[in-house]
Formats: structure tokens, C-alpha cells, sequence
């Protein structure tokens, strides 16, 4: 039965994780103690391909579908919603930036006329600047600082990381949240949502690399001293998995999905040749495979894009980055094996990225610029404790974060002018709130 709709509050934050293979919203609720999330629904997507939307109408509609279910289960109509994006078309680089402090000591303002600085670099006409995220700050020569305000000195220096999406690409994920009725409050990038909810302080700190295994894309997202520091996407994604299932085991693709999710492994050593599972061909019969045959069909595939991410993990202590662990998340994640392959190939920790944390382990004061104290999530059902559920929670904690009552209300209509003017939202934004 349709709870009875109310306005939303606030209070109340919609992740909307759209992706190749899924649309995922969820509703949840900042608290005094964390965060509940009242509402998690997942549509499949049949718009996007690779993250990039290739039809509007039936993203739009997917979108739609999903954000009414969750309206339906609390009965709150909502409006606004923090998006996610990825695909191919994401690029990243490095800027550096540099201003004198005009008085005796760095203040706010300092740091952000150094971040203006920074920001103030060429971005081609068909690029769209959507993060520009602080690595490090040199004060008068001493680098390393993580919060120069109140230090003294005259010469303050800093070195950001900007991330662009195509404009086309920002614009269509924007028209379809449109079609349906939404309002963008902010564009995220999915693998930085996925690690708002995945990954500790620690982990942070010492040095981690999130794998993000999407539907059509692999994003992987690196930080050490608790700062970004690289990002790439990959051409492979769960969808790779789901062909090579439906073209060797001759299966409608959507019949190849269901076996890889329910029956998924790369453990072919550890198989039986006996043990056979039902499946639908083709055809419409329904027959039955050694669950062997799965494994050997998933393991090559799961040894390319191992060895695709084992390039990047080398190029990144060729450039001085050291990464201590891995964690995967996204639904691809939770093949049965992958993990273990992963440690063989990476020779490194690997865990899988949950995004339900114990009460009181997860701290929001990572960043110096954290206004926000979300301590952690909340009511959060077993159902949702999935991978793949990790980018949209991710979505909402993001939410919490910004979510500052002087600025509600000042979102325009003009979703997409305010986006491409965004040269520093993320920053100034935790900077202004301080």
C-alpha cells in the first residue's frame, strides 16, 4: 500500500547512482545519530552503455521508476538528488597554484585564492571541470601541510587534483534527471561516492586503491594521506562477464546476468564436474550445465581485467604513489573467487568494500574542511549490505556532508550553467562552512 506523501524535509538526502546495467536510488535521513536509509530501489538501466548515456527517454524512465518506488516506500516526494557519473569520458589531471598570504598568518581566504590559482588552467571547450580536489598544501618550502590556515608564512603553495567529464555527457545525465522530474543538486564522480562509503580513515591515509566494477566500466580511484591522487577508468565492466556467459553457454543475455549473479565463480580447481545448475537457452529449454563451465568461462576474463589493473597499480609507484591494500566493490565484486585472484595477481590485502559500517568506526572528519560530523550509517538493512549498493549510500553520505542549511535554496533551475561554472564547488564549499 502507497505510504501517504509528505514534502521532503531537509533532512532527507536521494543518492541516484545511475549506471550501465542499473538505476539505483536511495533515500536516507541525517540524524542526530548518523544516518538511516529509509529506501533503496533498483531498476534496470537500458539507456546507458559504458556510462554514457545513449538514450535519453529510456534513462529518464528508468530513473522515474526507481525514484517512484522509493517515494512509495516512505511516502516522501522527492525532488532533489545527488547524482553520480562515470564512464570513459572521465579524465583527470594534476594543477599547482601559488599567492602571497596577505597578512601575518594564512586565512580562509588565502587557501582560497591559492585553489582559484590552481584551478586557473586550460580546460578544452568540449570538457567539463566536476572536482577539484586539494592534495597538498607548501607553506614558505614545508610540504606535507593538510591545514595551513592559522600557520604563518608569506608564500603559500598548493597542489590540486581536477576532475572533467565530457560536457555532452554531463548535459545528457542532467536532461534525463529533468524528463524525470528532478532537480540536480551536485554531480559526483561514482568512484569517490563509492569510497565515502567504503573505505576507513586509515585505509585513507596509508595509502588505498577502490576498484569500482560497473556495469560497462572499471573505476578505480587511489588516495594516500587521506587525499585523492588518481583516478582511471577501464574498458571492462560486469557486462563483459554476462556476454562471455551468454555466449558460451548460449543464454539470452538477462538469462546470463541471473546465472552470474546467483552462480558466479572463477574457482574452477575447486569444482566438481558433477554439480549442474538449471538454465534457460535460448530456445526456451531449460537444461542443465556443470557449474564448471561457468568458472572456466568467468576466469579469463577475470585474469584480463586483473592484469589491466596490475598496469595501473605499476604506473602508480612509477609516479611515487604507494598503495598499501585494495578494495572492490561494485556487484562484479562478489564473484565467488575474484578476491583471492586479485591478492595472486596484485600481490597485495584485498577486501571487499561493504558499505554498512559498524556504529562509531566510521569518523566524517577526515578532511580539515569537514563540517559535517556523520559518525555513521544507520538502520541500514541487510538486504542493501551489498557492493553494489555502495556508489548510491556513498551518494547520500556525500549529501550529509553538504548539506548546509544557508545554501538550500539557492539552487537555480539552470542545473547545467551552474555546473559548468563549478571550477571548485567541492572545496569552497567545505572552506565557506568551516
Amino acid at each position: 500500500m502507497m505510504a501517504e506523501k509528505r514534502k521532503s524535509r531537509g533532512s532527507i538526502i536521494v543518492g541516484l547512482d545511475v549506471g550501465t546495467t542499473k538505476i539505483c536510488a536511495i533515500l536516507g535521513e541525517v540524524t542526530g545519530d548518523g544516518i538511516s536509509i529509509l529506501a533503496v530501489s533498483s531498476h534496470l538501466s537500458t539507456g546507458l552503455k559504458k556510462g554514457i548515456v545513449i538514450d535519453i527517454e529510456a534513462t529518464a524512465n528508468s530513473i522515474k521508476r526507481a525514484v517512484s518506488e522509493v517515494e512509495e516506500q516512505t511516502g516522501i516526494e522527492v525532488r532533489e538528488v545527488y547524482v553520480g557519473i562515470a564512464g570513459s569520458h572521465i579524465k583527470s589531471f594534476n594543477s599547482y597554484g601559488t599567492v602571497g598570504v596577505k597578512g601575518k598568518e594564512v586565512t580562509r581566504e588565502d587557501v582560497e585564492r591559492a585553489i582559484d590559482s590552481a584551478s586557473a588552467v586550460y580546460v578544452p571547450l568540449d570538457r567539463e571541470v566536476l572536482h577539484v580536489i586539494p592534495t597538498d598544501f607548501t607553506l614558505d618550502g614545508q610540504d606535507g601541510i593538510k591545514d595551513p590556515v592559522g600557520m604563518a608564512g608569506v608564500r603559500l603553495e598548493v597542489k590540486v587534483f581536477i576532475v572533467t567529464g565530457a560536457v555532452t555527457s554531463v548535459q545528457n545525465l542532467l536532461k534525463c534527471c529533468e524528463r524525470a522530474g528532478l532537480e540536480v543538486i551536485d554531480i559526483v564522480l561514482q568512484p569517490l561516492a563509492s569510497s565515502e562509503a567504503t573505505l576507513t580513515p586509515y585505509e585513507r591515509e596509508m595509502g588505498i586503491t577502490l576498484i569500482d566494477i560497473g556495469g560497462g566500466t572499471t573505476d578505480l580511484a587511489t588516495y594516500q594521506d587521506e587525499w585523492l591522487r588518481h583516478t582511471t577508468v577501464l574498458g571492462i565492466g560486469g557486462n563483459h562477464f554476462t556476454n562471455d556467459l551468454s555466449v558460451g553457454l548460449r543464454l539470452p543475455f538477462h538469462e546470463a546476468e541471473r546465472v552470474k549473479k546467483q552462480h558466479g565463480s572463477i574457482l574452477t580447481s575447486e569444482m566438481s564436474d558433477m554439480t549442474e545448475v538449471d538454465v534457460v537457452a535460448i530456445d526456451g529449454q531449460v537444461r542443465g550445465i556443470p557449474r564448471k563451465y561457468i568458472a572456466e568461462i568467468l576466469q579469463p576474463r577475470s585474469q584480463e581485467l586483473l592484469e589491466l589493473i596490475s598496469q595501473e597499480m605499476q604506473m602508480l609507484h612509477g609516479n611515487g604513489i604507494a598503495v598499501s591494500g585494495i578494495v572492490l566493490t561494485g556487484g562484479a565484486s562478489l564473484l565467488i573467487g575474484f578476491d583471492r585472484m586479485a591478492e595472486a595477481i596484485l600481490s597485495m590485502p584485498v577486501r571487499v568494500g561493504y558499505p554498512d559500517l559498524a556504529p562509531g568506526s566510521f569518523s566524517r572528519d577526515r578532511s580539515p574542511y569537514s563540517h559535517a560530523e556523520i559518525h555513521r550509517i544507520d538502520k541500514l538493512k541487510g538486504e542493501f549490505n551489498n557492493p553494489m549498493y555502495a556508489t548510491g549510500i556513498g551518494l547520500v553520505l556525500y549529501g550529509a556532508e553538504s548539506l548546509v542549511p544557508a545554501e538550500r535554496g539557492m539552487f537555480s533551475s539552470d542545473v547545467f550553467s551552474r555546473v559548468i561554472t563549478k571550477m571548485n564547488g567541492w572545496f569552497k564549499r567545505v572552506v565557506r562552512s568551516k
